[in-house]
């Protein structure tokens, strides 16, 4: 589907702050289609050079109510209107005012009643809104309708008048901002509550308001409830700004009893009259908490991983005590390897210490973890090793036993493949794709002895190999032997060839 910002590209000649404005208008009109209890359409003048008949509007964007039955089940973005079709839409932007319809629309056998909100932007009328509402479900009117009603109706003349949504860097965070159903209360010009929406209420008295809202004055009140006080400062002052004609952003803050509530004040200045303010608030203080249990959460996973890793360096470091002080060489070599696999895997804790969502970036871990595997195997001997390619980002539960495996086949081929003193090169060559990650570790070595069968090797490392792929990664494993031409002469050498899965479910 088409976005607005492709929409009004194709369809019309707007400058980009007239679409900038516009897609501010669509930013906030979930506001307005709570309030009227009616779907909200916004429309555009197609340009004159796109269409050969002139007259057509087309439908840029589309709000549903939350608070009232929609009445357009279907989509409606991208349908083209003529004049005689919908002869409101000319009318608002030729005379610049809210246009009605006398008698209701019927519309795929559901009545509504259509209204054109033409919207101003720099003195020119650059698109408008239809307010349709569904009149199947009759409505009972109440003092909450009213007061939601005459609400939507100031802003969208404010919305005739280019005051709403306010522009120059003055919106707010939409999508964390409260909302129409989450508590509403309408200010009268003095600041004196008129109506509380039962949510409202229910969020003072959270707060510690024991009693009701209406005739009491808002900034004060709230000051009183709030218990920092530059935060109390704050709020009042945003509402007293809203007041005053001055919109204000969406701001949070921890009550005298414990709730945490957000706050955002609205003026409303109809045709540049003072008419009060709407100030929304929502009761977050459940969500709050379990942030900050998640936050605790994740807290507390980073420091058991930074234990971990200092508890095995501790034990990296007696092992490497211990070699000190044997006079076995073969003893001394296997606690040698043994310092390598725990500090490896000290390495993967550590990354996952100081990431925030257990996940590894490999390449960074493995440019730590090849060196130290290549200088321990390559004190006698001159040995490079290379990588081509990337791992890219893993989840913890893939990190710890693919350094692991990868660790050991760089490890064997740097021991095994080069008799003492003999240069070589292995190479590490990686391809990832969305559903595998497939690793080949190349050398150019003496290659595989004969008869030798991964699944019959006794060594302890391709052991350990064997069962991390098979257990832990679930993926496979393959060693063969191979030859190149390198400078006019024939050479063998080992591939081990790794691939798995990086989904779980695979």
């Amino acid at each position: 589907m088409s976005t607005l910002s492709d929409l009004l590209a194709e369809n019309t000649g707007l400058t980009g702050e007239a679409a900038d404005h516009l897609q501010t208008v669509v930013a906030e009109w979930q506001l307005l289609a709570d309030l009227s209890f009616a779907d909200f359409l916004l429309w555009v003048p197609v340009a004159k050079d796109l269409q050969p008949d002139g007259g057509d509007f087309v439908c840029v964007a589309h709000a549903r109510p939350t608070t009232a039955p929609t009445a357009h089940p279907e989509d409606v973005v991208g349908t083209r209107f003529t004049v005689d079709e919908h002869p409101q839409l000319a009318k608002a932007v030729r005379e610049v005012r809210i246009c009605r319809e006398e008698d209701p629309h019927w519309y795929r056998d559901v009545p509504m009643r259509r209204e054109a909100v033409p919207v101003s932007f720099g003195g020119e009328v650059v698109g408008v809104m239809s307010r349709e509402t569904n009149l199947a479900a009759p409505r009972v009117p109440s003092p909450l309708e009213i007061a939601y009603l005459g609400s939507a109706g100031d802003l969208c003349q404010m919305i005739v008048d280019g005051t709403f949504p306010p522009g120059n860097g003055n919106q707010t965070d939409t999508h964390t901002s409260p909302r129409v159903g989450d508590g509403l209360i309408r200010l009268d010009p003095t600041g004196t509550v008129v109506f509380a929406s039962p949510n409202g209420l229910s969020a003072y008295h959270r707060m510690g308001h024991e009693s009701d809202l209406v005739g009491q004055r808002l900034a004060p009140l709230t000051r009183s409830l709030i218990r920092d006080p530059f935060d109390a400062t704050e709020i009042s002052h945003r509402i007293i700004e809203a007041l005053d004609g001055k919109p204000s952003t969406r701001t949070e803050a921890d009550s005298r009893r414990g709730a945490v509530v957000l706050f955002r004040a609205l003026p409303l200045r109809p045709a540049g009259q003072a008419a009060g303010a709407l100030v929304l608030v929502r009761d977050v203080t459940e969500v709050k908490r379990r942030d900050r249990a998640l936050l605790s959460k994740d807290a507390t996973i980073r420091e058991i991983h930074h234990r971990v890793k200092n508890n095995l360096q501790t034990v990296a470091a007696l092992l490497r005590l211990q070699s000190r002080r044997t006079s076995s060489e073969e003893a001394r070599l296997a606690l040698g390897e043994s310092v390598r696999r725990v500090s490896s895997i000290a390495m993967v804790h550590e990354a996952l210490s100081i990431s925030v969502d257990e996940r590894v970036d490999l390449d960074k871990l493995l440019d730590n973890v090849l060196p130290m595997v290549g200088e321990v195997a390559t004190a006698e001997s001159q040995v490079g090793l290379t990588r081509k390619g990337s791992f890219g980002i893993v989840i913890a539960e893939i990190a710890t036993p693919l350094v692991m495996v990868l660790a050991e086949l760089v490890q064997n081929a740097i021991e095994h493949a080069f008799p003492q003193g003999r240069p070589g090169k292995v190479e590490l060559v990686v391809e990832r794709s969305a559903r595998w990650l497939d690793v080949v570790i190349r050398d150019n070595g003496r290659g595989l002895p004969s008869g030798f069968s991964l699944e019959r090797s006794d060594g302890l490392g391709l052991q350990i190999v064997r069962t991390l792929v098979e257990s832990e990664l679930r993926g496979s494993l393959s060693l063969r032997k191979v030859s190149s031409d390198e400078a006019g002469a024939r050479v063998s050498g080992t591939e081990a060839a790794l691939r798995i899965p990086l989904s779980r479910r695979l």
